[in-house]
């Protein structure tokens, strides 16, 4: 008898798999991904263009997932601002530069004995292959943008804007060379700016307590009458090996010194590190005695000899230092301006000469100690060479100990770097400060934090060393003098751009050292003129990319740590071509940043909350999360064949886009199996709801009238879309994602599949959703629409439809039918949250396997609520997805015996609901218990079968 009927019914059929097949990912990925952008340049305004300027990633190897998490980020807010009708544009570009690719591709030591056009040609091939492989591995994610127009930071075009940038620094006098300690990492023989620097917590240094002997001045000290002995000053250090670079102690003026007698000899200490010093034990079993105590201001007079100077060594000066305390050590620092900020400040305006001993592998000189250079000359300075330095020292080393502090590494050798005077270029950051802060008073921070970490970096800093050591990058275009003296004239910077437009940058190092074609005609015959070999900062390189756009981006959007490093290049080297110096200080610089929005996300963790490195191995890659290596292989009720191998629970770019979607991208995100285990089961949700629904579509129910249940659906779909499109305004994706998940549970799997009839716009709507999210599976799920659909021209594809597009035509529903119904909702929910709770005890009772297989009995008092229920009785049983549904009649004994029943409150009444059997009997069509007789179809089915007959 079933067959019989089924020809007569419309079951759900779809080529919509629970799994999609992982060899057809690439074939939706060209649609869903370049082909839609293609799409949109041509059909989306051109005078709406929404601009996200790509953060360019290193090109020095393999992706991990932190790479997929930044690129599928700005891909789902281009596909929203599509959905929003806008044009939008990206253009990927990659960071090709810098130190980390020239090792990699020469190794730490063979480079030392290459020529730099040898260098510049391997390191170009690593990072060429690099760019290729990434942008392979991008596209994978269903990330879309013009990538054939994508571009380099080693770009012979990039290059020239980058250097006609640089020349407009110049011409502001922005750019200038000083002798001055900088941070230098003797592991990458270049100097470094404060972004390439990490913190150790747990270094080690050697710290030690020294005395200098005081030779003049101290005659008006107390107690120096009668004082046998001589009168040294107290310092500690942490970097022993600075003491051969001394100039001066710092005192600070308003701190209380105290002279101590201990046997012959007498010590100058801070009066709060008295108790300090007497730990030390100098002169155990002397005695000591309180001399007297004075002003810092009346060290100033004092005079020493740092005896490391050698035999020739003229008297040093006592100074006041604003920077020193008296928290801990002796209240008096040793000064070394050549390896210190503090010092190198404190020492300039008194016109102290700046030494710093020390070349560029961090290796003493000869004049580290000139009265026998071989003494230290050749010893790593941070490796023996405090020790060095302490036994030359002798009796005038105190004490020697262990300090364990933190202590800047370099961020790409993880090597501890020191503080070095060299001749280096700088960008003067000071002047244009004040502009920068301004200029991000326009901007829109995600989260709103950054801005305070942002100007936190802006603030802290006044100059920015440009230069580096490295044959891999930028030359900076100055000539040099026989005598050292660089030349940096706007006509020499023209001349060579010129140059280097025609020959290219690697003809700089390449072209033989006296080709006068790099000379200026006004300057050949003048004397001999040298290339410079400094290239420019990374930093510098990359935050010139906004050179290639005519406006402000609408977003740059990269990891936190960039408020240090490419958000912060890019602002300054931006407003500093852009600012007028002239115009009168103001806040309304709107423009003069690069970017109207600065979103950052956090970094990947482990599923054990733990920050992946390649040290700890637990780096994982996009792959792993798309091919489903992380989670266990999917199991079938068949034993498999032995030897077979295990099946992956692939879901590709899916997987990875979901995972990011799914998380609060503000914070450090945790990958990991349990994290991807509930991915998957969202994802396999999503695939048997579209494909039940891509099932039961029909036709007809585009012109159908529209139940009460669908236009209750319709009303719920609304409500979530405008929820989702809210958050995915604000960039909230996780938020807009448990959106959808509560929708699908508690709407759309809960009875609007079973019940309603229009289910194309639920389809739609559903789509719109996903769109920017995981349009891979929207790409799919509308290649297995139903043929109909297929034929109708009139239907657009989901990803191109706009979010806010009415999902039903206005002529369908009435208005004020709607608001009816809105307002009878919470009502019409309730009851339904109490009718399911009713079948959910019949089936734990074992009385139902179906929800047809019973009737529900509402008990509801008089009022508002029944009135609400009364109303929609007709299509409450269909609401329900039950056989009948009753009202306040008196249960039966087999009723009562069903024991079956559930309440809630609703609007001050409570409405509870029975379970009871049926008073029908099965409809063999339909499978409702409203049939008059056994094997007897019900009147609504006799009504359909009738019509399909005619």
């Amino acid at each position: 008898m079933l067959s019989s009927w089924s020809s007569t019914l419309r079951l759900p059929k779809s080529t919509f798999l629970p799994r999609p097949r992982p060899q057809q990912g690439d074939q939706y990925i060209q649609k869903c991904a370049d082909d839609f952008y293609k799409w949109q340049a041509i059909n989306r305004p051109a005078d709406n263009e929404f601009v996200l300027h790509d953060g360019p990633p290193y090109a020095n190897g393999a992706l991990h997932a932190g790479h997929a998490l930044n690129k599928i980020l700005k891909d789902m807010i281009l596909r929203v601002k599509v959905q929003q009708g806008r044009r939008v544009s990206y253009i990927p570009g990659w960071d090709c530069h810098g130190l980390p690719i020239e090792i990699k591709a020469v190794g730490p030591t063979a480079g030392k004995r290459m020529s730099p056009g040898a260098i510049r040609k391997a390191a170009r091939k690593l990072a060429s292959k690099a760019v290729a492989d990434q942008m392979k591995s991008f596209r994978s994610y269903a990330v879309m943008g013009d990538w054939d127009a994508h571009w380099t930071t080693m770009d012979l075009a990039y290059e020239l804007r980058q250097l006609r940038l640089f020349q407009k620094l110049a011409r502001r006098g922005l750019v200038y060379r000083k002798y001055k300690p900088v941070y230098w990492s003797p592991s990458s023989g270049t100097a470094l700016a404060e972004a390439e620097l990490e913190y150790n917590e747990k270094h080690v240094s050697k710290a030690a307590w020294v005395r200098f002997p005081v030779t003049a001045g101290n005659e008006k000290l107390p107690g120096m009458e009668g004082l046998k002995g001589r009168l040294y000053a107290v310092v500690w250090t942490t970097t022993p090996w600075t003491l051969p670079a001394n100039q001066a102690i710092a005192v600070h003026e308003n701190l209380t010194y105290c002279v101590i007698q201990i046997g012959d000899d007498a010590y100058l200490v801070a009066e709060n590190c008295l108790e300090s010093f007497a730990n030390l034990r100098v002169g155990e079993g002397l005695g000591s005695q309180l001399l007297g105590a004075v002003k810092g201001s009346e060290l100033t007079q004092l005079r020493y000899v740092n005896r490391l100077r050698g035999k020739s060594a003229k008297v040093q000066p006592f100074i006041h230092g604003s920077f020193v305390t008296d928290g801990s050590g002796s209240g008096l620092v040793h000064c070394a301006p050549g390896h210190g900020f503090d010092d190198y400040l404190a020492c300039l305006s008194l016109g102290i000469p700046v030494s710093a001993p020390v070349d560029n592998d961090g290796l003493f000189t000869e004049d580290a100690f000139p009265d026998q250079p071989d003494r230290l000359k050749g010893i790593a300075v941070l490796g023996d060479g405090s020790s060095a330095v302490l036994d030359l020292l002798g009796d005038d080393v105190i004490k020697v100990h262990k300090y364990t502090h933190k202590y800047p590494y370099d961020w790409r050798t993880k090597k501890p770097i020191i503080i070095r005077a060299t001749a280096q270029w700088f960008a003067d950051v000071d002047s244009i400060k004040n502009d920068a802060l301004a200029a991000i008073d326009k901007v829109r921070f995600v989260p709103e934090h950054g801005k305070n970490r942002l100007e936190a970096f802006i603030k802290g800093r006044s100059e920015w060393c440009i230069s580096r050591q490295r044959a891999w990058g930028m030359p900076i275009p100055t000539l040099y003098e026989a005598n050292g003296n660089a030349v940096m004239t706007d006509e020499v910077i023209d001349h060579i751009i010129s140059v280097i437009q025609e020959r290219g940058t690697d003809a700089w190092w390449n072209d033989a050292p006296d080709d006068l074609a790099w000379i200026p005609e006004s300057l050949r015959g003048k004397g001999e003129y040298t290339r410079g070999q400094d290239t420019m900062d990374v930093w510098f390189d990359s935050g010139t990319s906004w050179t290639m756009l005519d406006k402000q981006a609408d977003i740059y959007l990269e990891g936190s740590d960039q408020h240090r490093g490419w958000f912060q290049s890019s602002l300054l080297t931006r407003v500093a071509a852009m600012a007028d110096p002239t115009a009168k200080p103001t806040t309304n610089t709107l423009g003069l940043s690069p970017f109207k929005t600065l979103i950052t996300h956090g970094f990947t963790l482990d599923k054990d909350g733990k920050k992946m490195s390649k040290s700890l191995g637990n780096i994982i890659s996009a792959d792993q999360v798309m091919d489903g290596s992380l989670v266990p292989p999917l199991q079938f009720k068949r034993r498999a064949a032995a030897g077979a191998k295990p099946v992956k629970d692939a879901f590709g770019s899916d997987a990875l886009r979901l995972w990011v979607a799914s998380s609060d991208y503000t914070g450090d995100i945790v990958l990991g199996e349990p994290v991807l285990l509930n991915i998957h089961q969202s994802l396999l949700k999503y695939r048997n709801s579209i494909r039940m629904l891509l099932g039961s579509m029909h036709a007809s129910a585009r012109t159908a009238p529209l139940t009460t249940v669908d236009r209750i659906a319709l009303l719920q779909l609304t409500d979530v879309m405008f929820a989702v499109g809210k958050h995915y305004d604000n960039f909230e994706f996780n938020k807009a994602i448990s959106a959808i998940n509560e929708w699908i549970v508690n709407d759309l799997s809960s009875f609007y599949l079973e019940a309603m009839k229009d289910r194309l716009r639920y389809f739609f709507g559903f789509l719109r959703m996903l769109a920017p999210i995981t349009p891979v599976l929207v790409e799919e799920a509308w290649e297995h629409r139903p043929q109909w659909m297929k034929e109708d021209e009139g239907l657009e594809h989901p990803l191109r439809q706009l979010y806010t597009a009415p999902l039903v035509g206005a002529g369908r529903l009435n208005a004020a039918e709607q608001k009816q119904l809105r307002e009878a909702m919470p009502i019409l929910m309730t009851a339904h949250s109490v009718v399911k709770g009713a079948t959910n005890i019949a089936r734990v009772k074992k009385r139902i396997g179906s929800n047809l297989e019973c009737e529900i009995m509402l008990r509801v008092p008089s009022g508002e609520v029944l009135s609400v229920l009364e109303r929609f009785k007709d299509q409450l049983a269909g609401m329900f997805v039950v056989s009948n549904v009753r009202f306040n009649e008196a249960l039966s004994d087999d009723e009562v015996e069903w024991d079956c029943r559930w309440g809630e409150v609703v609007e001050g009444q409570e409405i509870e609901a029975w379970a009871v059997p049926p008073t029908q009997v099965k409809c063999p069509r339909c499978w409702r218990y409203v049939a008059p007789q056994e094997d007897r179809l019900c009147g609504r089915c006799e009504e359909v079968v009738a019509e399909s007959l005619r």
